[in-house]
C-alpha cells in the first residue's frame, strides 16, 4: 500500500513538470505574424490649396443724407427690393441756430434794399416820363431794382432750405432718402429718431441703409502666402458654404492682391472670386465659405495610399505579394499626390496586392 502512494506520488511530481515544461514551451513560440495587404485602385487626385473668407454682393452701395437731422419716417425694411428713386427714409430737419438767424438777417436786409430800390424806381420813373432824366440813367435804376429783387427771392430759397430742406422755386427736397441703385435692402442700421449728420466734402455722413445687387456675388478670401505663387486667375474653384451643407458652389479666380498683408503672424493675400449662383439656393450676404483652389487634378488614374509607400534616398518602392504572406520590394514611380492618395505612373498594376504599412 505504501508503496502504491510513493508511485502515484511520484506520477504526479513527473505530470507537473512535464505540464510545466509543455506550458512555458508554448508561451515562449512567437505567433505567426499576418500582414494586411491593399490594392490599387482607380480614383480621381486633386492637390489644392485652401482659402478661408465670404460671400459678398460685388456692388453694395451705403445710402446717407444731404442734411443733417432726425430720422423722421422709414418706408422699407431690410430685405426689401427697390429701384433707382425709391424713397426710403425722410429727415425732419433740426436748423443750425446760426445758420437760421443769419438767413432771416440776409432776408430782412434784402427786404429792405428791395423796398429802397423800389420807391427810388418810382421816382426815377415819373422823372423818366418828364423828360428830366436820360433812358440810360433810368435803366441803372431798373437794373439796381431787378437784382434787388432777386436778392429777396434768393434769400427766401436760402431760410426755406436751412428749415425745411427744400424750395418752392427749384422744388428739390434734400431731406428725402432715396435709392441710387436697383438692389436689395441689406441693413438699416438707424432707426426713427436717430440723429444723424449729412454727407459733404468733410464728412462721411451717417449710413441710413446698404443696398445691394444680390444677383451677383463674389467670395473674397485670403491665401496663404506659401500657396499665392501656385495660384492664377481664371483658375477654378469650389465653394463650400457653411450655412448650407452638402452644397457646392463653382467660382473662377479673378483677383490676387498684389500687397500681403499680416495676419495672426502668417503674410496673406486678398483674392476674390465671381461666384456662379444656383437658382435654388439664395445666398446671402456676410456667409462664411471655404475655397478649394484646383492646383492639378488627375482624373481616372492608378492610385494607392501614400502611406504604403517605401522612401530610400530618392527611390520610392512598395512591397508586392508574391505568395500566402510572402512579398517583394519593387520600385515604383509616381505621380500626383492629394496628401491621402496618390498616382503610380510605372511599376504596378490594378490587379497586384501590395503590403499595407
Amino acid at each position: 500500500m505504501k508503496r502504491f502512494f510513493i508511485g502515484l506520488t511520484i506520477v504526479i511530481i513527473l505530470g507537473l513538470f512535464v505540464g510545466t515544461g509543455y506550458f512555458l514551451y508554448q508561451k515562449s513560440e512567437e505567433p505567426p505574424i499576418i500582414y494586411e495587404t491593399d490594392t490599387p485602385f482607380k480614383t480621381d487626385i486633386i492637390k489644392k490649396t485652401i482659402a478661408t473668407g465670404s460671400i459678398v454682393p460685388r456692388k453694395e452701395v451705403a445710402l446717407k443724407s444731404q442734411v443733417s437731422g432726425v430720422v423722421e419716417k422709414l418706408y422699407l425694411e431690410e430685405g426689401a427690393q427697390v429701384k433707382i428713386g425709391d424713397l426710403v427714409a425722410k429727415i425732419k430737419i433740426i436748423p443750425n441756430v446760426v445758420a437760421l438767424n443769419n438767413a432771416q438777417a440776409q432776408l430782412q436786409t434784402a427786404k429792405i434794399n428791395f423796398d429802397n430800390s423800389e420807391k427810388e424806381l418810382k421816382r426815377q420813373k415819373e422823372l423818366f416820363d418828364e423828360k428830366v432824366i436820360s433812358e440810360f440813367d433810368y435803366n441803372q435804376f431798373l437794373l439796381d431794382f431787378n437784382l434787388r429783387k432777386q436778392e429777396v427771392e434768393a434769400a427766401e430759397n436760402n431760410l426755406e432750405l436751412i428749415k425745411e430742406g427744400s424750395s418752392q422755386k427749384t422744388g428739390n427736397v434734400s431731406n428725402l432718402v432715396r435709392s441710387t441703385v436697383n438692389g436689395m435692402i441689406l441693413d438699416i442700421p438707424v432707426k426713427e429718431g436717430t440723429f444723424i449728420i449729412e454727407s459733404n466734402t468733410f464728412n462721411e455722413g451717417t449710413s441710413i441703409a446698404s443696398v445691394a445687387d444680390m444677383s451677383e456675388m463674389i467670395f473674397e478670401g485670403k491665401v496663404d502666402e506659401s500657396e499665392v505663387g501656385k495660384i492664377n486667375v481664371g483658375m477654378d474653384l469650389s465653394l463650400s458654404v457653411g450655412a448650407i451643407e452638402g452644397v457646392i458652389f463653382n467660382a473662377k479666380l479673378e483677383f490676387i492682391s498684389p500687397k500681403g498683408e499680416s495676419d495672426e503672424g502668417a503674410i496673406k493675400f486678398d483674392i476674390k472670386a465671381a461666384v456662379d449662383l444656383k437658382e435654388e439656393y439664395f445666398l446671402r450676404a456676410g456667409y462664411s465659405a471655404t475655397a478649394d483652389i484646383i492646383l492639378q487634378k488627375a482624373s481616372d488614374v492608378l492610385a494607392i495610399k501614400e502611406s504604403n509607400l517605401i522612401f530610400e534616398g530618392d527611390d520610392i518602392f512598395v512591397e508586392v505579394r508574391t505568395g500566402e504572406q510572402q512579398f517583394e520590394r519593387r520600385q515604383v514611380k509616381t505621380g500626383l499626390s492629394d496628401g491621402i492618395n496618390i498616382q503610380i505612373a510605372e511599376g504596378l498594376t490594378e490587379e497586384e496586392v501590395i503590403k499595407k504599412l
